[in-house]
């Protein structure tokens, strides 16, 4: 089915299943330890011996010598893998930097042996007793002083990264009001629970990788072009993922080395990858540094905007865009974009939930709150008044598909009660408390992208959904059976989802805020297929008959979908080239009560709001926890996330979850979600958008501005922990 041209009003405007608050139906599963993660699949395959990997203990340089003789013949070793032995492999998608193989070291933890045990004490043991040497280059750890001189980024086309619109010099340097203000953004890890974990396995030329991957063909692809072999031959399958965050978007090493591994073992090998290595050997978020200069009249709308981002990575490109919001979400004539990237020899950066938006509205949104005190205006209102026609900034030719940023905004002022916020910084008090608020705005693209899936009918009135679409606990078995139901007119219970398997059908995969709109759309263009089959089978046109409570009435007769017996389709949906006239956008606003203690500066989030546009919402119950989850993502990144960097030594200090905080229950209220009852016709037939990573874009800012209105310190370096702050609060008797 091809998708081109905006979505009229069909089934799921009178749905029965989809729009429905829904309990996760693999929940279960999850909640009683049955739901099989990649590491646990006992069953898969037998024999399993278990691999340690071994990582690089400098950063940059080459290896010398290594010696593993007693490695080798420590208890219970089966096989030692070394790099120095092994031709380097290949990369796949988005791996820049080497994943295995030759004696060239480019990162801290760069997998450079892996030992193959019976037991993963006995391989964890004899890990040990590798004897490296090495001789070590000096590298470019120093992201802040590197900065100044990063050259421009490229653009998908290959073109220097910088956008103008009218002449910003000039508008700004003629501005009443004007804002120049620099934020940084420290790296981040994904620090989810799952660790990258892989049970590989030969049968003759063909491999089969039971792993932890959030995009099933991209994997499948790559791992291709890592080994040097046929796609065809790789079956890669995860049917459930503890997290993934952007983190397992690719390939990495546990997957390639447990493929190396396995086959010089002569049995399958299990990886999975010591939390030290999740945060030096894979991938982070990058830090930023931001500067942005806003010039606005003295009523407030915006004449120039200039949003300028650094970021660095091991190659030199695919930096994080923090400027990506700043096009979007605010009217003004005269605009510069533009995106710096510096070469360092720190491992590498990649996506992590909402790359680039996560880290620009921490800049973008506070940026515009302290306009607005220059200004003497609230914050809403600044925003209001600022809020583009029915165009793209700059770009006449671009409509919004949908956009409710004003609604949300409005709505979320009075449920917050945004009118007994005092502009003026720490003036409200609650015993040793000072308390402020904080808003900020929100934006996330909202793409979708090819997708298909296999229906099958049991021959008992029940249907067999299969995809390999994920779910990285994101409720996607939930909504492609809400899907299914719905266009095939059955109750939920009859509805049987298998995700994650490379052998079936290709789907979107789990990314980019695309996979519930791109992944519903897949399954309703394959169901669409299967009703027509089933027409043809009992005899009546499938597109005019009508499909509810298990039974189909056409031609003025009644069938049993039993009747149909077993039918098989496979089926997808593509996007017509008439999306490109659109911005497609997923908006929110959002608000924040911070209480910070006078004397300790201890700070406390009292409350958290968003509210949200995000079309159709398929399931508000698991739409509400992705939301919340990424508000509390979002307030780690505001108040304590930070990767450590040694920039003597080039590597992340606090590479485990002792050293790396992230937000506990006790650091989160209760968090209140609303979303609007809005539809997008032009982004699937569902009118649907991902909201999983709209809830990370704003909250830090709001957060921060939160803290500004409590203390009257205004801090610009994240996270905003104590020591940024402390020292200047002000003096209370």
């Amino acid at each position: 089915m091809e998708f081109n041209a905006p979505a009229g009003r069909n089934l799921f405007d009178a749905s029965k299943v989809v729009g429905k608050s829904t309990p996760r139906i693999d929940g279960p599963l999850k909640t009683t330890g049955q739901a099989p993660y990649a590491y646990e699949r006992h069953d898969v395959v037998a024999n399993q011996a278990y691999g340690y990997i071994v990582g690089s203990a400098i950063a940059k340089g080459r290896i010398s010598a290594m010696d593993a003789e007693a490695a080798r013949a420590a208890p219970g070793v089966i096989a030692v893998i070394l790099a120095t032995e092994t031709k380097p492999v290949g990369k796949g998608m988005s791996n820049n930097a080497p994943l295995f193989g030759g004696s060239d070291i480019a990162h801290y933890h760069q997998a450079i042996a892996c030992v193959v045990a019976e037991t993963f004490e006995q391989a964890r043991s004899a890990a040990a007793l590798i004897r490296t040497s090495y001789d070590r280059s000096a590298g470019r750890f120093d992201f802040p002083k590197l900065a100044p001189d990063a050259p421009l980024a490229k653009d998908e086309e290959g073109k220097p990264d910088r956008q103008t619109v009218g002449d910003f010099d000039s508008a700004f340097a003629a501005a009443e009001v004007k804002i120049d203000a620099t934020y940084t953004t420290p790296d981040e890890s994904h620090a989810m629970m799952e660790p990258h974990a892989t049970i590989a396995a030969w049968d003759g030329d063909k491999l089969t990788l039971w792993t932890s991957n959030q995009m099933i063909n991209w994997g499948k692809e790559s791992m291709g072009k890592i080994l040097g072999m046929d796609p065809k031959n790789i079956r890669l399958d995860s049917p459930y993922i503890g997290g993934g965050f952007g983190g397992k978007l690719f390939i990495r090493a546990d997957a390639v080395v447990a493929a190396l591994a396995a086959k010089q073992a002569k049995r399958p090998v299990k990886i999975a990858l010591q939390r030290p290595l999740m945060a030096n050997n894979t991938t982070h978020r990058h830090a930023t540094i931001q500067r942005l200069r806003i010039g606005a009249g003295r009523d407030g709308r915006i004449t120039a905007l200039a949003h300028e981002n650094w970021s660095g990575n091991i190659n030199g490109k695919e930096g994080e865009n923090g400027t990506l919001q700043t096009p979007v979400l605010y009217a003004g004539a005269n605009r510069l974009i533009a995106n710096y990237i510096a070469t360092l020899d720190l491992p590498e950066g990649n996506a992590m939930r909402a790359p680039g938006e996560a880290v620009g509205h921490l800049a973008l949104e506070v940026a515009m709150d302290e306009l607005a005190e220059k200004l003497a205006m609230d914050p809403i209102e600044l925003r209001i008044r600022n809020e583009p026609k029915s165009t793209v900034p700059g770009k006449p030719e671009k409509r919004f598909s949908d956009r409710n940023l004003v609604r949300c905004l409005r709505e979320g002022s009075t449920r917050v009660g945004w009118d007994r916020r005092k502009a003026k910084p720490g003036s409200v008090r609650d015993g040793q408390w000072l308390v402020g608020m904080g808003v900020a705005a929100g934006y996330r693209a909202a793409p979708a992208n090819k997708s298909a899936a296999r229906v099958r009918l049991d021959g008992n009135g029940g249907i067999i959904v299969e995809t390999d679409m994920t779910d990285i606990g994101t409720g996607s078995y939930t909504i492609i059976a809400q899907t299914a139901a719905e266009t095939l007119g059955v109750p939920l219970e009859k509805v049987k989802v298998t995700l994650g398997d490379s052998d079936h059908p290709a789907a979107a995969g789990s990314g980019g805020q695309w996979g519930a709109a791109s992944s519903t759309a897949g399954v309703y263009a394959a169901c669409v297929t299967l009703r027509q089959k089933i027409g043809q089978t009992l005899g009546f046109d499938g597109d005019k008959a009508e499909f509810a409570g298990g039974k189909i009435k056409a031609n003025g007769k009644s069938f049993d979908l039993a009747e149909a017996g077993k039918l098989s389709v496979d089926g997808g949906i593509e996007f017509g080239k008439f999306k490109d006239d659109y911005d497609v956008g997923t908006y929110a606003a959002h608000f924040a009560e911070v209480a910070v203690n006078a004397y300790t500066g201890e700070a406390r989030i009292r409350r958290m709001l968003a509210v949200c546009d995000a079309g159709r919402i398929l399931n508000p119950l698991s739409a509400r926890s992705q939301v919340i989850g990424a508000m509390v993502m979002a307030a780690g990144a505001a108040m304590m996330e930070e990767l450590v960097v040694d920039t003597r030594f080039g590597f992340f200090v606090n590479h485990d979850l002792a050293g790396y905080e992230v937000p506990v229950h006790a650091d989160i209220p209760a968090q209140e979600v609303v979303f609007l009852d809005t539809l997008d016709p032009i982004i699937s037939p569902l009118k649907a958008k991902g909201v999983g990573e709209l809830g990370i874009c704003g909250v830090g800012a709001a957060i921060a501005n939160a803290m500004y209105n409590a203390t009257g310190v205004r801090v610009r370096e994240y996270p905003i922990t104590l020591d940024k702050y402390f020292e200047r609060m002000p003096m209370l008797t």
